[in-house]
């Protein structure tokens, strides 16, 4: 049996980990001045979005349709493919996994689509661990489990300069407390069953900041850890952490890097410049 891997571009996998892993990534659609480019096009790139969005023009998001999956899915049976894992971000925030799902149930082959409840990097660690599951001879029915069980173990938290970009996108979900008179505080979310929330409210960037890797530290603990740091036009400040969540972590990272990178566009539409976040994914040890 022959199973091929799917995800969404909202991942944020390295290319070089998208290869390794074998996985086809379906790209998640950013509407600019009511434009729709495929997330990774030059014209929809995460420093165009962060451009836009300071210049208050019109920024939005579109999920794959269904029958973008289904082109796929058809695409990989031809190939060889005798089944398919469809990997996806959290269903609470985009209709992405529902296109999935609509397009499995016609599929030539059988499709298991899991929604992992999380975004960006968490869903990307979900899938590497689907991918390291299957080259071992795992079924997929064992790398779905392993996908599910990876991010529900996921800490992902993040900084935003304003809730602003969250409240435009109706993404804001349990963070809607903080709305109104409050959109001046900064505030550190997370994600709590698929859902935005709101984790603390903190009066300036730097003591936000500071308290973002604190919160990494303690989600890490004593385990061993993959950790990513992500931002959106702010490269400088995302360094910094990366260094020091390099040196504090060093014992749970035992020699691997803690990965940096630029947000994807399409999450990047929602959160707006300045983001910053770290996604901490404890090892699963069966691996």
């Amino acid at each position: 049996m022959t199973v091929a891997l799917v995800t969404d571009s909202t991942a944020s996998l390295p290319p070089e980990v998208a290869a390794e892993c074998r996985v086809s990534v379906v790209p998640v659609q950013v509407v600019i001045d009511d434009v729709a480019y495929d997330e990774g096009a030059e014209e929809a790139s995460p420093a165009c979005v962060a451009a836009a969005l300071r210049e208050k023009r019109s920024v939005s998001t579109s999920r794959p349709a269904p029958a973008v999956f289904a082109d796929i899915y058809r695409r990989l049976a031809d190939e060889g493919a005798s089944e398919i894992l469809s990997i996806h971000l959290s269903s609470e925030v985009s209709g992405t996994f529902e296109s999935a799902q609509v397009a499995a149930r016609h599929a030539p082959v059988p499709v298991t689509c899991v929604d992992t409840r999380q975004v960006g990097f968490g869903t990307g660690y979900a899938v590497e661990t689907a991918a390291a599951v299957l080259a071992t001879g795992g079924s997929r029915a064992d790398a779905a489990r392993a996908a599910r069980e990876r991010a529900a173990a996921v800490t992902s938290v993040f900084y935003v300069d304003t809730l602003e970009y969250l409240r435009r996108g109706g993404r804001i979900g349990g963070a809607a407390a903080v709305l109104g008179g409050a959109l001046a505080v900064k505030p550190l979310l997370g994600i709590e069953n698929g859902v935005i929330t709101t984790l603390e409210k903190v009066r300036t960037s730097g003591r936000a900041i500071s308290r973002l890797e604190e919160l990494a530290v303690l989600a890490a603990g004593d385990q061993q850890v993959d950790v990513t740091v992500a931002h959106l036009a702010s490269e400088e400040r995302a360094g910094v952490l990366t260094t020091n969540l390099t040196d504090r972590l060093e014992k749970q990272l035992d020699g691997r890097a803690v990965r940096c990178g630029e947000l994807g566009a399409v999450l990047g539409a929602h959160v707006g410049p300045g983001m910053l976040a770290i996604c901490v994914a404890p090892l699963d040890p069966g691996l």
